[in-house]
């Protein structure tokens, strides 16, 4: 699956009774992870897609798109008004447990990403996905762990397009803050046409300072976050969701959101809850102000955020599915309740 253009790879595998279709899609050249699990169903214009990206410390071979198949199974029972279902694997950075030999592992498969090539990546696919399905706003992005991370990323200000201003950090200029972090190939991801109405962040790392800070007598934390950010502090500060306000956080970036969900479990091992505690102090006055919406439609602006106590170990949420589920279905729940979903 790595040749262009989009309809020579997009092979169906199997079509259900419910005039489902599942293929995977490449939205890159660079990589054999560059690829979204999609499931298309019965076309609806007043339905949302759902659309996944997953955790695993941005390092974690072992969790690829596939980690969203118990969900989906799930919610395509729920009879809520979803129009179809993406995955999003991206590229990863190197992991210790998975050791790979440059000389003998074809570059499509080798792991040394860097920030920002994940986000890069799951905006390249995100454009895809719009542009072939044309749902505009009407998608729900929910991310687990550094999924919820990235998924908060794409409408961050400064992150978006995955450029930043960083006036207090050496490692760029102040004076261009356009300039472009990374020195990975391909081109840019175009940009999306239309942000999402709904996040649903489900045991999510917003502040990567402060997780690592929190687990500071537990080494693997500086060392996935210092694989996929470098050792820049001030970057890690710059990146993350919950530490940037303003124009350059979530608050000034997501324009046209409307729903925010921080799903976390008291029995989770490996994120804390004062991650969420202090999401969502970043997300007060992106509340209280009211969403942009185009003249022509007939809504109101008002948003909402909403903190769901899950329960389960951290994983446990995507491995059974029934977590991630509740947190999706609690997602549709608010937009019916605020009018924007049948």
């Amino acid at each position: 699956m790595s040749h262009f253009p989009i309809n020579q790879y997009a092979t169906p595998q199997g079509t259900m009774s419910d005039h489902s279709i599942t293929s995977t899609i490449a939205y890159g050249q660079v990589h054999n992870l560059q690829t979204i699990a999609v499931t298309t169903l019965a076309p609806r214009k007043d339905g949302y897609w759902v659309i996944f990206i997953h955790g695993g410390a941005w390092r974690d071979p072992t969790v690829t798109s596939a980690a969203f198949n118990a969900t989906e199974s799930i919610l395509r029972g729920s009879g809520l008004p979803i129009a179809g279902f993406a995955s999003i694997s991206y590229r990863l950075s190197a992991h210790p447990n998975h050791p790979q030999d440059p000389g003998n592992t074809a570059p499509k498969d080798f792991q040394d990403a860097k920030h920002p090539d994940h986000i890069r990546d799951v905006e390249s696919a995100l454009a895809l996905l719009q542009n072939t399905y044309d749902f505009g706003t009407r998608y729900i992005l929910a991310g687990h762990s550094c999924g919820a991370t990235l998924a908060f990323q794409t409408v961050m200000g400064a992150v978006s397009g995955h450029r930043e201003e960083a006036s207090t950090s050496t490692t760029y200029s102040p004076d261009n803050s356009t300039a472009i972090i990374s020195g990975s190939p391909g081109p840019l991801p175009l940009p999306l046409t239309a942000q999402p109405t709904a996040i649903v962040g489900v045991a999510g790392i917003y502040d990567l300072r402060r997780l690592r800070d929190t687990h500071a007598d537990i080494s693997a934390y500086q060392e996935f976050i210092e694989g996929a950010f470098g050792a820049d502090e001030m970057l890690w500060d710059g990146v993350s969701p919950a530490h940037i306000t303003g124009s350059r956080g979530v608050e000034g970036g997501w324009k046209s959101g409307r729903l925010a969900v921080l799903a976390q479990s008291k029995d989770d091992e490996l994120v804390d809850g004062s991650q969420v505690e202090v999401m969502k102090e970043a997300l007060g006055n992106w509340e209280k102000t009211d969403a942009h919406i185009p003249a022509q439609e007939l809504s109101h602006g008002d948003r909402r955020l909403r903190v769901l106590s899950i329960s389960g170990a951290h994983d446990e949420a995507w491995e059974k599915g029934v977590q991630l589920a509740r947190a999706v279905t609690f997602a549709f729940e608010q937009l019916q309740e605020m009018g924007l979903a049948p």
